[in-house]
C-alpha cells in the first residue's frame, strides 16, 4: 500500500470535485476515497452550486474551464452567497498556468491553486490543510 492509499485516520470530510473531465473526476475520487474522504462530483459550476446549497461539504475542488459556469465564476458566486457556503474552502486544480490565472483565482476567493497533472501527494496535502484532516 502506498502512502497515498493509506486511509487518513478519522477523515470523514465531504469533498465536491467539480470538473467537466470524467477522467479528472475519477482520478480525484479514487485518490480521495482511498484516503478516507467522501466524494461527490459535479460537471460544471451550475451543478456544483446546486449541490453545495443542498448538501454539506467541507471542500470543493474545482477546475477553471468548464461549460455553463467556469470555475472562477463558481467561486465568485460561492463567495458572494449569503449562506454558509460563502466560506467553503475552494481548491483550484487546472491546466491554466499563467500568472494572471493564479491572480484571478485568488481574486475570486480560491484558497489554493494547483496545476494539472496534480500528484496524489500534492492533492492529499492540500486537501488535508483545507479540511483539517490529519496528514
Amino acid at each position: 500500500m502506498t502512502e497515498s492509499e493509506r486511509p487518513v485516520a478519522g477523515a470523514k470530510a465531504r469533498i465536491l470535485v467539480v470538473d467537466d473531465s470524467s477522467l479528472v473526476r475519477l482520478y480525484c475520487r479514487d485518490v480521495l476515497e482511498k484516503a478516507g474522504f467522501e466524494v461527490e462530483q459535479a460537471i460544471n459550476g451550475i451543478e456544483a452550486m446546486e449541490k453545495v446549497l443542498e448538501q454539506t461539504f467541507d471542500l470543493v475542488i474545482v477546475d477553471v474551464n468548464m461549460p455553463r459556469m467556469d470555475g472562477f465564476s463558481f467561486i465568485r458566486v460561492l463567495r458572494g452567497s449569503a449562506s454558509h457556503v460563502a466560506t467553503l474552502p475552494a481548491l483550484v486544480v487546472t491546466t491554466e498556468a499563467g500568472p494572471h490565472d493564479r491572480e484571478e483565482a485568488r481574486a475570486a476567493g480560491a484558497n489554493f491553486y494547483l496545476m494539472k497533472p496534480v500528484s496524489e501527494s500534492d492533492l492529499l496535502r492540500h486537501v488535508a490543510v483545507l479540511t483539517g484532516a490529519p496528514q
